[in-house]
């Protein structure tokens, strides 16, 4: 297989090349927490990259259960008309586009205001960052049952504003995959111990959406390969999931690994089986493509072309990119025209591994920022200057959030 050859998917769409640019937590919502101007035009620019596939960032499927104060929030069809705009604007040089729907969990900060929810009464342990998250409630049947429900309402509404699929996220320690990990759900019915049980809610969430989307339209599983603490989501429980997911009509499952705990997607993988460098998860998504009856994509730490080659001719359906594409959004097209274009972030070497992995994740959104106002990226951005201005941004998003939400509880 080479990199810009068209894959087929089990549903029979066609993604151009393998080339997909990855999902990335852009909280660019506009005051009704629906897609503003700032997201469209950054899709835009990735639309012109010439990427096969484009993951959007997180969609939440409830208000009330935030990634981010500023995130996109798809629960109803008040606002489809933007929806329709930002699917239409990224599908313009014909890509796949799918939206990417989630529901954090525990993974939510206290300041938002808002009741946090977990498989079970698991708190974040962040070291001084953990008092920032709230010891979360377990969730009830009647819970469990909403965001089902809610998962499969956002697929549907995703299908009637021209988005091409949707990814379901189960991974990154956000809700799925607390369900999946053994560390946060320590159940006792149907819902927890062994992996069947683990996985059920991730298995009924996709055969809800499917049985009420097109069978075009693409449903898509983003899944740890691994949550890299001991005691937790294993490879081998990864495998079991994948085989579970293998009849359900699943059109491509993407590997990537960690969480807020231990970010493994950003490279602070604890196991010595991932590529040190790039395509950090490719080894884990050999082993699962044994077994996988869909595609699968792999996603973590790929900047070069020749890395992006080496992961689809070992069998690997898909190549996810991300902070290349903060850099440089137009990087397909160059690789495709025969460039060996290298997008490079300044490194952060922090001895706070917690606070590193939030300066690297302000500094790719200084470089969104900059590419949704129309400017040219500053890979060279000093962390510090990248995370003082995200957590600025944060608090003032944090306080409109929660107006917002005071004001709907009023209606």
């Amino acid at each position: 297989m080479k990199l810009f050859t068209p894959l087929a998917l089990p549903n029979g769409a066609a993604i151009p090349n393998r080339v997909a640019k990855a999902a990335m937590e852009e909280n660019m919502a506009d005051a009704d927490h629906a897609p503003s101007e700032a997201l469209l035009r950054l899709y835009e620019a990735w639309a012109q990259g010439e990427a096969g596939l484009i993951l959007t960032g997180n969609v939440m499927v409830d208000s009330r259960a935030m990634t981010g104060p500023n995130g996109v929030v798809l629960e109803d069809d008040t606002h489809l008309d933007r929806f329709r705009r930002w699917a239409q604007i990224a599908r313009t040089h014909g890509a796949q586009v799918w939206l990417q729907i989630n529901h954090p969990g525990r993974q939510m900060q206290a300041a938002l205001g808002q009741a946090t929810l977990a498989p079970s009464a698991v708190a974040l342990e962040l070291g001084s960052l953990s008092k920032q998250f709230p010891v979360p409630r377990a969730m009830t049947e009647q819970d469990i049952a909403e965001v089902r429900q809610r998962f499969t309402k956002s697929a549907q509404l995703a299908e009637q504003s021209g988005f091409t699929g949707v990814e379901i996220h189960a991974a990154h320690g956000y809700l799925l995959s607390q369900f999946l990990s053994p560390i946060t759900n320590r159940r006792e019915d149907q819902w927890g111990g062994s992996i069947e049980n683990r996985a059920r809610l991730l298995v009924d969430i996709v055969r809800s959406v499917r049985s009420v989307v097109q069978p075009g339209f693409a449903v898509a599983v983003k899944l740890n390969s691994a949550d890299f603490q001991r005691g937790g989501f294993s490879p081998e429980d990864a495998r079991r999931v994948v085989e579970m997911l293998n009849p359900l009509g699943v059109d491509l499952v993407e590997l990537s690994g960690g969480s807020y705990e231990v970010p493994a997607m950003q490279g602070e993988a604890r196991d010595g089986r991932t590529l040190a460098r790039e395509a950090y998860f490719l080894e884990f998504g050999r082993d699962i493509a044994a077994i996988a009856q869909m595609p699968l994509m792999v996603t973590g730490g790929i900047r070069r072309r020749a890395v992006a080659e080496q992961v689809v001719e070992s069998g690997i359906a898909m190549v996810g990119i991300a902070t290349a594409l903060s850099i440089d959004p137009y990087l397909p097209r160059a690789w495709k025209n025969g460039q060996d274009t290298v997008p490079t972030l300044r490194p952060i070497a922090w001895k706070n591994k917690v606070l590193g992995s939030l300066a690297n994740m302000a500094v790719v959104k200084f470089q969104l920022t900059r590419l949704s106002q129309g400017r040219a990226t500053r890979p060279g951005v000093s962390p510090l200057k990248a995370l003082l201005l995200q957590q600025l941004s944060a608090t003032c998003q944090t306080k409109r959030y929660r107006r917002w939400m005071e004001r709907r509880a009023v209606r």
